[in-house]
């Protein structure tokens, strides 16, 4: 099983806790439990990937003090060559002949542990995608959440199902209202019920003195006596008079 497949199986296990313990009532705490599950998945896998690098490095290392080490055989060998010292040469050719079965398998060690540094860093820069994918997801679907939910308000108070607070707050301001204006209305209709009955009282009392005057007015008409002249009937036989006398002494001119 490669690096991949374990990766996989791993996310397939989180995914299958975390799809079990879905709660619908606080889906930003699961979404925010999952994403710290994945930030600490993601730090158990930088830290073994630190381990395969760190392999990777020491393989290599390896590597090339055994290549500088085969180097300087070489030229130990010539120079044990040249001074005729057979037993040297042949303790140097075992040497050279075993550290070449060494650098082989330093070489096949080196690949594979390149190979998998190599996919383990795509697998970690794909689980930092997958966490800022998830995060993404989050936002988005909380908000659609708010949004269902705001909706569901809406609708529910204009079929009249909603008794949240700020509704029955409004319902109380209108009854409040309604009654303020009720109030008005009633002072209004008293003060028009006593005007209404002042000027009722006035008619009254205007025609019983009406009907006074024209009772003292009939009985001096049978006793024989003028009826005194008013105020403003003394003004207009004043101004008929003058008139009168205008006219005469523009005759007279």
């Amino acid at each position: 099983m490669n690096f991949f497949s374990r990766l996989g199986n791993l996310i397939s296990g989180f995914f299958s806790s975390f799809m079990g313990g879905l709660e619908e009532s606080n889906p930003g705490a699961v979404y925010e439990a999952a994403i710290n599950e994945r930030l600490i998945k993601h730090k158990e896998l930088k830290k073994a990937i630190s381990g395969i690098v760190y392999l990777r490095n020491k393989t290599q290392t390896e590597l090339e003090d055994s290549l500088k080490e085969l180097n300087e055989i070489e030229y130990q060998l010539e120079a044990a060559l040249e001074s005729g010292e057979d037993d040297m040469a042949v303790m140097l050719i075992e040497r050279q002949d075993a550290l070449q079965e060494i650098i082989k398998q330093q070489e096949a060690d080196l690949m594979k542990v390149s190979e998998q540094a190599d996919e383990s860093k795509i697998a970690l820069q794909q689980f930092q995608a997958e966490i800022k994918k998830l995060k993404r997801e989050k936002e988005e679907m909380l908000a659609k959440v708010e949004t269902a939910e705001a909706r569901i308000k809406i609708q529910e108070s204009l079929d009249g199902l909603s008794l949240d607070a700020d509704v029955q707050a409004l319902d109380n301001v209108r009854s409040s209202i309604h009654k303020k204006v009720a109030e008005a209305d009633v002072n209004a209709e008293m003060a028009n019920a006593s005007l209404d009955n002042k000027l009722a009282k006035l008619k009254e009392k205007g025609s019983s003195l009406k009907a006074q005057r024209k009772l003292e007015e009939l009985k001096r008409k049978r006793a024989g006596i003028a009826t005194p002249k008013t105020e403003s009937q003394k003004k207009l036989d004043a101004l008929k008079k003058a008139k009168e006398a205008q006219v005469s002494e523009n005759k007279t001119i």
